[in-house]
């Protein structure tokens, strides 16, 4: 090679993939975590989790759900299988329509609310049910005028295709 130098650049095998979990996470504290941590903790206060022992088991069932399903569709569905996160700034290069988006459209949302839900009813709090009304219609209307119009863009006709067979917020069992 006359004149010029070769760079040779070395990189650990696997280490990109692991790039948009490690975002994932961050994001996941910050925005899930204030939002479904944070923010019902302050809210209910000093007041004790319920005593009766069927709310209890109910509210835990939901918190758990919600986890679940939050973290399969933030973990399995954007970082691992789109190669990107759930934050506008960092989006998924994959639209991503298979697990639980292939049942709706939304299910990151469904469960951050349904760990808000559990609070609601492990603190019997209606400060933090008033709380999730209003994280629901904020949620709404991000879908409805910035996601939503940006997938178009992003994904063009398989995002509208998707959108046509898959519902916003209600899922849609198939036999």
């Amino acid at each position: 090679m006359c004149g010029g130098k070769k760079s040779v650049r070395f990189a650990l095998p696997g280490v990109d993939h692991l790039k948009p979990v490690f975002n994932t996470l961050i994001f996941t504290i910050i925005v899930p975590g204030t939002i479904a941590g944070y923010i019902p903790w302050r809210l209910h206060g000093v007041s004790p989790a319920t005593s009766d022992t069927g709310l209890r088991v109910l509210a835990i069932l939901l918190i758990t759900a919600g986890a679940a399903i939050y973290l399969h569709t933030a973990f399995w569905g954007f970082a691992v299988h789109g190669r990107g996160t759930p934050a506008p700034v960092a989006p998924t290069k994959k639209l991503v329509v298979e697990g639980l988006h292939g049942y709706v459209r939304n299910p990151m949302y469904i469960g951050v609310a349904t760990i808000v839900l559990g609070q609601a009813v492990l603190f019997r709090s209606w400060h933090i049910v008033e709380y999730l009304a209003c994280v629901l219609v904020i949620a709404h209307f991000f879908v409805l005028f910035y996601e939503e119009p940006t997938l178009a863009r992003q994904f063009g006709q398989d995002y509208e295709e998707y959108r046509k067979r898959v519902p916003r917020w209600i899922p849609r069992f198939r036999s």
